[in-house]
């Protein structure tokens, strides 16, 4: 289960200012209703894909013992 700041207050930041887990999971989440998405969430869902390739992608560049190179956000 995502746990973390909702839409709502994340529309009022800069995507920049996401953190990573926030750009997974409303990427993820955004995905599954493209179909249905209106011309204000495709633009929203494609702000976050720009900044999520302008990061460079959502994996982190090492595996640690605890965590793989997935961002998991829940």
């Amino acid at each position: 289960m995502y746990v973390g700041r909702d839409m709502t207050e994340l529309s009022m930041m800069s995507k920049k200012e996401w953190k990573d887990e926030e750009l997974a999971y409303f990427h993820h989440s955004l995905q599954q209703v493209v179909p249905y998405l209106n011309a204000e969430g495709q633009t929203i869902h494609r702000e976050i894909v720009q900044e999520i390739e302008s990061r460079g992608g959502l994996n982190r560049k090492e595996a640690t013992y605890t965590q793989g190179t997935r961002i998991q956000y829940d």
